[in-house]
């Protein structure tokens, strides 16, 4: 993002609507299972893109995101109260998988781990007789 006020106003959104994601009502919104992955703000400021990851899979995120489209209104005027901007962006929100991925590849890591840490406590008890 080469426009700096972009970049920042698409973080700030980012910040905004993950905190007000659990004061939403709506049962698709799980805001203990969501996460704004990334925000995006057009050049203009006009439109802006969040991505909404759910660690329970890809189907999750968007039921979630049907729930975050309805909420749209609410999440804008909030983004207005809290920035102080005079129009806030319309959101579209986009479901992404990548928290769902990255919990994935953390439970092979650890998995990895495993034997590794078992061949250390096995040396570690033929050091110590």
């Amino acid at each position: 993002m080469a426009d700096y006020k972009a970049a920042r106003l698409a973080s700030d959104i980012q910040r905004i609507i993950g905190g007000k994601m659990r004061d939403l009502k709506d049962p698709r919104v799980d805001a203990e299972r969501l996460t704004v992955v990334r925000a995006e703000v057009s050049r203009d400021r006009s439109v802006a893109r969040i991505y909404v990851s759910s660690l329970d899979g890809i189907n999750a995120a968007k039921e979630a995101v049907k729930g975050l489209e309805s909420a749209s209104g609410l999440l804008r005027h909030e983004i207005v109260s809290v920035l102080g901007i005079r129009k806030a962006p319309e959101l579209r929100f986009t479901a992404d998988d990548s928290a769902e991925y990255s919990a994935h590849i953390s439970k092979l890591l650890r998995e990895l781990d495993l034997p590794k840490d078992n061949d250390d406590e096995a040396k570690e008890t033929d050091n110590d007789s």
